[in-house]
């Protein structure tokens, strides 16, 4: 088991002092190239995994919620004009969603925006370490179905990743202990460990369909 405060690790020491992290294919192809009219943050927070190597804080949405019932996420959300930026607002999400500690987190970097076009929303992902991991739960289960720390080392692992198929959509995916993770969440949670220089090569001609616990009543529609 983990005992005190753990130093993070050189590979997301590294990461948070990148400056071409905007250069990446990716972050690239979603750079803002308009005003949005909505900006949110969400807090990718890496701390040490107890039985070795660092996991990840994962939410996975309540089921019962119209947009995007089930889908894996960070925590995170809309910055309030109460924030004082996106730092805080990320911390303040992961705080309201479950109960992380703001003042237990050291925040490593805000990394460049991402623009989701369909929404006009502006995301900024803001990199932090855990060095002392606490308690993580459901704070509001209206939103939040379940909370998962979940080992870098199993998302890395080759037989857990493959591409998510919906309609002519395409992208990396990943399913670890029952969490289907795609989408966006996936293709930053991708990029961040292809910067971090972790990825292992993965079979991307592996293609699966989204599982029905994860589609929006709109895209359970379109089934055949």
């Amino acid at each position: 088991m983990t005992h005190g405060p753990v130093a993070a690790p050189p590979w997301l020491t590294a990461l948070a002092a990148r400056t071409d992290v905007g250069e990446h294919e990716w972050f690239a192809a979603h750079a803002p190239d308009t005003v949005p009219t909505k900006r949110s943050a969400v807090l990718i927070v890496f701390g040490p995994d107890p039985e070795g190597g660092e996991d990840v804080v994962l939410t996975e949405r309540a089921h019962t919620l119209r947009a995007h019932p089930g889908q894996v996420s960070f925590p995170g959300g809309r910055i309030d004009p109460e924030d004082d930026g996106p730092v805080a607002a990320a911390l303040r999400e992961a705080e309201e969603e479950v109960g992380l500690d703001p003042s237990g987190v050291d925040v490593l970097a805000a990394l460049p925006d991402l623009y989701l076009t369909p929404t006009s929303n502006a995301v900024t992902p803001v990199l932090a370490w855990w060095p002392t991991p606490g308690e993580v739960r459901v704070v509001d289960r209206a939103e939040v179905e379940a909370v998962d720390r979940v080992p870098v080392a199993a998302l890395l692992d080759p037989a857990h990743r493959f591409t998510a198929v919906f309609g002519p959509y395409r992208g990396p995916a990943f399913e670890v202990d029952g969490l289907f993770v795609w989408g966006f969440t996936a293709m930053l949670l991708s990029s961040v460990l292809d910067l971090a220089g972790l990825t292992r090569e993965w079979d991307e001609g592996d293609e699966r369909s989204l599982p029905d616990r994860v589609r929006s009543p709109w895209m359970r529609g379109l089934d055949p």
